[in-house]
């Protein structure tokens, strides 16, 4: 099977380059059933952020995928969620994810909490190789995207995949109007 491409971005198979990714991304990787519809492209770590990505490779915005980490509380048990939305949206975390939940109040897992936790880079955090306690929100416009360009887990690569590939994540759930 070809290697997805998107813009400008050069399509390297990920499988031979595990060292773009984060060791957990790296681990999930070698096990999903999907990683020969997976690119890795090596970027500048300073081009990490959505907006100059998109400027820099010529990519559609509508191309990007942004993972977000959420958390509230019920009970005093925390449930953490990521959630992937197109980056032309915000994940819709006071309604949707809050009652995703089942929580009173939902917000941002603090960075340094992501980032420790999940064993990615802030600006780099992707839906695979996640921890298995997470739930995964993945917006099901993107299930329609030919192809996606999402975080490695570090900021110097990102992952470009076939939007309907998230749905086969571990745990994903596809959600109606995630993104807002």
């Amino acid at each position: 099977m070809a290697l997805p491409v998107l813009g400008a971005l050069v399509s390297l198979p990920v499988l031979d380059h595990l060292d773009l990714v984060a060791p957990s991304t790296a681990e999930a990787l070698r096990s999903w059933a999907h990683t020969d519809q997976v690119a890795v492209c090596e970027i500048d770590p300073d081009l990490a952020d959505t907006a100059a990505l998109t400027a820099a490779f010529d990519l559609p915005l509508e191309a990007s995928g942004n993972c977000v980490i959420v958390s509230g509380a019920r009970g005093g048990e925390e449930r953490v969620a990521a959630c992937v939305v197109p980056a032309t949206t915000r994940a819709d975390v006071n309604t949707l994810v809050r009652k995703a939940l089942d929580v009173r109040k939902a917000s941002f897992l603090p960075m340094d909490r992501a980032v420790a936790e999940s064993g990615m880079e802030y600006g780099g955090i992707t839906p695979v190789g996640l921890p298995g306690s997470w739930r995964l929100l993945v917006d099901a416009s993107l299930m329609s995207a030919p192809v996606m360009c999402i975080g490695s887990g570090l900021r110097r690569s990102k992952l470009i995949v076939p939007g309907h590939v998230l749905a086969d994540l571990p745990g994903a759930e596809v959600v109606e109007g995630l993104g807002r």
